[in-house]
């Protein structure tokens, strides 16, 4: 199985890709994106340095330089790659996955995404079929500080969360390189020291279980809000005062209450997207554009849409004030900031998702199945070519909408899943419509 993804590459390490395999990729890359030096970082997992070494001396040996900014989030690359103006840059990791998991994320100038449509085939082409020749003037490596920068960068923003009572889950990830100096020593943290074994829960706050420890820390607290950052900080979510996991696209709305006061425009959301969203920011100004799900494709659509922010599911949320990147960081300052001037008008976070979720939805489910086509085509022939849908996205898998119900179908790009979201407009027809479109699917396992 390859580790060249649509998004990334990414996979077990030294079982889907290996030291020789990332060589090759560190000496090709400098090609592929015509480039004399390649921006690196890395995050806190116990393979993040081989992969560096190995890495390094490909890029070295093509000839180019490298510029290493040691440890990083995610985001601090995309920053670093437009602070420095550099035209190629990686971040090592594997973001949310298991320990046992990397990987890395590449951009070219402008922090813009390489995604398999737009170099990663090509380099995995190169990869496998060209071979190599050290160059007679081999590259160096040079250290770069990126950290001060970025934190420079995020202290412009006019944050004011004086009053609240913040609990926050580092997941033992790259969010300990900042989390303090931005939002101050005196909140109640949780794993707050780099461990790449990840000991306390996986670093994907997408999967509710691992926010079982914030849940109870919140409360504990008596906390305003709950935040969680995943491995490499490029997601962030949150927790109510109640301890109650806020759905990532239900935060998108939130992101509108901060935009959409200043400045009404265009905003991108997945295909996922709740209804109860997407209604709400239409409702405020704003010009809603659906699209594909994965920052590849995010970021590249919101540049071309000029749209101010836009949101996904999976709790990556991406900025035009950020080179139209996604970061956790930016993302908490805003709703952090909603948060602080909420609780001056006497609402909590809790009690304004309430005002702002009016459809009954299922969340995403996911189903382990080999035949992941026939069940997408069984659906499509019964909801679209027997069925009477008022509106039928296709570019990420389906998204099909009745009057009073819709689901999204679509064949995850990291990892051996099908996917299906529902959302109705009532708790009953919801339940219906689950194990409707749950029995059709099932029968292909």
């Amino acid at each position: 199985m390859s580790a060249f993804k649509a998004y990334d590459i990414r996979g077990i390490y030294n079982k889907d890709f290996d030291k020789e395999t990332v060589y090759k990729i560190g000496y090709f890359l400098p090609k592929l994106l015509e480039s004399s030096v390649v921006l690196v970082g890395r995050d806190v997992r116990a393979t993040s340095d081989e992969i560096f070494e190995s890495l390094a001396r490909g890029i070295n040996d093509s000839g180019a330089d490298v510029w290493d900014i040691g440890l990083a989030t995610t985001p601090m690359v995309y920053f670093c790659t437009v602070h420095f103006k550099v035209n190629a840059s990686v971040q090592i990791t594997a973001s949310h996955n298991p320990a046992i998991y990397n990987g890395l994320k590449v951009s070219r100038t402008g922090a813009l995404p390489v995604g398999s449509d737009t170099g990663l085939k090509e380099l995995e082409r190169m990869v496998n079929e060209e071979p190599i020749v050290v160059a007679v003037q081999r590259g160096t490596i040079f250290t770069k500080d990126g950290k001060s920068p970025y934190l420079a960068f995020l202290k412009t923003f006019d944050l004011d969360i004086e009053g609240l009572n913040l609990s926050i889950d580092c997941s033992h990830g790259m969010a300990n390189l900042l989390v303090k100096e931005l939002f101050g020593e005196e909140h109640h943290y949780l794993y707050d020291h780099f461990d790449g074994s990840f000991p306390a829960h996986e670093p994907n706050p997408l999967e509710v279980e691992n926010c079982a420890d914030l849940e109870r820390a919140v409360i504990a607290n008596k906390s305003d809000i709950g935040v969680i950052f995943d491995g490499d900080a490029d997601r962030v979510m949150f927790l109510d005062e109640h301890g109650r996991f806020l759905q990532p696209d239900y935060v998108t709305a939130v992101l509108g209450y901060y935009y959409l006061s200043r400045e009404k425009g265009r905003v991108l959301v997945d295909i996922r997207t709740s209804r109860s969203t997407t209604e709400y920011l239409a409702r405020h100004g704003a010009e809603v554009h659906t699209w594909k799900v994965g920052h590849a494709f995010a970021k590249n659509k919101i540049r071309e849409l000029g749209a101010i922010f836009g949101g996904e599911l999976a709790g990556h949320y991406y900025f035009r004030d950020f080179f139209n990147c996604d970061s956790g960081f930016y993302a908490a300052l805003i709703v952090l900031t909603v948060t602080a001037a909420l609780k001056r008008s006497g609402m909590t976070i809790g009690q304004f998702i309430d005002s702002v979720v009016t459809w009954a939805n299922s969340g995403e489910i996911n189903f382990k199945l080999d035949s992941k086509d026939e069940a997408v085509a069984e659906l499509y022939r019964r909801y679209v070519t027997e069925g009477e849908p008022t509106v039928v996205m296709d570019f990420d898998g389906y998204r099909i909408e009745y009057p009073t119900w819709w689901f999204n179908v679509r064949k995850s790009n990291t990892e051996p899943y099908l996917r299906l979201v529902v959302e109705a407009q009532s708790p009953l027809l919801l339940s219906e419509k689950v194990a409707e479109l749950s029995a059709v699917i099932q029968s292909f396992t």
